[in-house]
Parts: structure tokens; sequence; C-alpha cells
């Protein structure tokens, strides 16, 4: 069997968000946590990450840049994208709090979302505790 390498373009948009799972979870492997992706979103969720300790599993959204949903209040979520071969896993409300007179804009005004397809230089700083430098 030969294998060839895909062009994650050429991916449909589910293809695409499976791809980017089983990156962040090869990352997150690294760090003790074996990641279970779930079929339909549960309070948000895309998938768990489960650590070998035990006590510190993890709800993530996986996302394509920052993003921060008023739905996704109070849910103990974190969100995750990868940029640049790092992966950032943050703790949605704990940002929110500290972005939130920032994104205040028409969309989060009228529809609770804020999302950026790139990782502004603001957002960086921002995030940049929360980077995971991986092999993406």
């Amino acid at each position: 069997m030969k294998l060839e390498r895909i062009n994650y373009r050429d991916l449909n948009a589910k293809a695409q968000e499976m791809y980017n799972f089983h990156k962040v979870a090869a990352v997150l492997a690294d760090y003790g946590y074996t990641s279970i992706w779930l079929s339909n979103d549960w309070n948000g969720a895309d998938f768990i990450a489960v650590h070998i300790d035990g006590v510190s599993d993890i709800k993530v959204q996986l996302k394509g840049g920052p993003s921060f949903a008023k739905k996704y209040r109070a849910k103990k979520l974190y969100i995750c994208f990868m940029s640049e071969g790092n992966v950032y896993l943050y703790p949605h409300d704990e940002i929110l709090n500290q972005v939130e007179q920032v994104i205040s804009d028409k969309k989060w005004q009228e529809k609770g979302t804020y999302f950026q397809t790139k990782l502004t230089s603001r957002f960086s700083q921002i995030l940049e505790p929360y980077k995971i430098e991986g092999n993406t």
C-alpha cells in the first residue's frame, strides 16, 4: 500500500473538522489527554479531552480561530483552534470576560457570536498563555 498526502483545502467542511480534531488530539496526547469525539455537540462541546490524572477532563469546542458565543457561557467550555502549527486551548468564559468590550460589535450584539478567521496580534497576545506548541 502506498500512502499519499492529501490537500487539506480539497476536503469538505466535515472532513476538515475531523482532520483538525485528529491533529489537535495528537498534540493533546503529548500532554496526557485522550480525546473522544462526540457525534453531537454536548453542552457546546465537539469533543471531550480526558487526562490521565483522572481529574482534568475538559469539554472542547473546535473552531477555526478565536471564537466566542453567548450560548457557551457558564458551560465550563474550552475553545480550541490551530494557527501556524500551534494549538490554542483557552477557557471560553475567562477570555470572554477579558475581551467582551473589544468584541462588542453589531454581530455580537444581535447574534451573540464573534469569530476571527485569523489570529490577530491583539488576540495573539491575550491567548499566548494558552498556546500549545505542537507538530500540527
